[in-house]
């Protein structure tokens, strides 16, 4: 495989000129959703909205949006609005119906290396409340039991009588969502852990399972950035390393649930600033470069001794000439690989989950600048590659967001808590 380090690279004008994106025709819209799942999203996106624009929106007849808008505000998940004419008293009334977030919520648990986040979420995926604890244990089943021992005293304190529907557990590497297994993660030590049923039985909630990084691409397509509903790379940069692509609104899992294993792209030690080696035995690998332990290393042998990657954050977002070009530097790193994914797959956007490009107005710019310079496709680093729409609430989002893209799905589905679909 091609090192990311840099190339020996002619001038563009030398270069045979390939297709560049302002010469490729735009990419369709977004598959819509059929049925129900449908007309849950046009409200979510445009209400309050009148039936006979969810129908324009959709493609669904009128009768059919009515029936659907009739389920869905039987269920509770929708409600109407107070009624509008047209100008000056002309036209028929009409009442407006929009997401009816007073009912219920949706729980969301995020597992990462060194801690776990509980959150609540409403219908429209705002977090409620969030709770993030480091973890005692990282065996499974102690560690799963205890995230769930703390959704009861989340709920009490936070739900105002709200019923939460389900719960969505987010991680990173490997997780096959159809069995809510998380089939491997190395930092956790984790095989084949059956985590939907583990927390299904430890909470009496239905469980979906997903890696954060589908997660939140789904999170941007549904309350996020709109431009990700044709096609996106979602690039998250933690203490995992680790991607998502997407195209009309369909997320690749692959066969294995191996897509986005991005962690061991090489950067080439020459380019990457260092010989540390990675878990893999080599040396250059994206993740053991760019990773929150890593950065923690790399400030150390600077001189700069903090106790965590957040206390790093913290000296950076202060302006500290220390820990601002370690960030900076990763963010070059990152627009290494965001360049190769962008040839790769020329999604509509590259989304970023990366504190740096969400808070660090340079460290965007430099990854950018890394992209304009490496990147065969991306003509317009300024549209194609930004930031997470949820800076400050990612983990939590990721969580919320598996149980809420469900919901959004098959909103007429099996859900216990709600009144039975007619």
């Amino acid at each position: 495989m091609k090192s990311l380090s840099a190339p020996v690279r002619r001038p563009r004008e030398d270069r045979a000129a390939p297709l560049r994106r302002s010469d490729i025709p735009a990419a369709a819209s977004g598959r819509r959703l059929a049925g129900a799942g449908s007309v849950f999203g046009a409200i979510a996106d445009h209400g309050p909205v009148a039936r006979s624009t969810v129908a324009r929106l959709t493609g669904l007849s009128p009768a059919s949006v009515s029936g659907h808008v009739g389920r869905l505000l039987a269920r509770g998940l929708v409600r109407e609005s107070a009624e509008t004419t047209g100008p000056k008293g002309l036209g028929r009334p009409h009442v407006p119906v929009e997401i009816d977030t007073g009912g219920y919520l949706v729980a969301g648990a995020h597992i990462a290396v060194a801690h776990s986040t509980v959150c609540l979420m409403d219908l429209r995926g705002r977090i409620v409340a969030e709770d993030r604890q480091p973890h005692r244990t990282t065996e499974p089943r102690g560690l799963l039991a205890g995230l769930a021992a703390r959704l009861p005293r989340l709920v009490a304190a936070h739900a105002g009588g709200r019923t939460v529907l389900a719960l969505g557990l987010a991680t990173g590497h490997r997780v096959d969502p159809v069995t809510g297994v998380i089939v491997d993660h190395p930092q956790l030590g984790w095989r084949d852990v059956p985590a939907g049923d583990l927390l299904s039985a430890a909470t009496g909630l239905p469980v979906h399972v997903d890696s954060h990084s589908r997660a939140l691409a789904r999170a941007e397509q549904l309350f996020g950035e709109e431009s990700t509903r044709a096609s996106t790379v979602l690039l998250f940069v933690g203490a995992v390393v680790d991607a998502a692509f997407s195209t009309e609104g369909t997320m690749h899992r692959g066969p294995r649930s191996g897509a986005g294993s991005v962690a061991h792209l090489p950067l080439g030690v020459g380019g990457a600033g260092g010989p540390e080696a990675c878990s893999c035995g080599r040396t250059g690998c994206l993740q053991s470069e760019v990773s929150e332990g890593a950065m923690v290393r790399r400030a150390a042998e600077q001189g700069l001794i903090v106790g965590s990657f957040p206390q790093l954050l913290a000296r950076a977002l202060a302006g500290d000439a220390r820990a601002v070009p370690l960030f900076r530097r990763r963010a070059r790193l990152v627009g290494r690989a965001a360049a190769v994914l962008l040839d790769m797959f020329d999604p509509e956007v590259l989304v970023v989950v990366e504190p740096g490009a969400g808070r660090i107005p340079e460290c965007l710019a430099d990854l950018r600048a890394e992209v304009a310079e490496r990147s065969w496709v991306c003509d317009d680093p300024e549209r194609a590659v930004v930031p997470t729409s949820f800076t400050g609430h990612v983990l939590a989002t990721a969580g919320g967001a598996v149980a809420l893209g469900a919901l959004y799905v098959d909103p007429l589905g099996p859900w216990p808590a709600l009144p039975a679909a007619s």
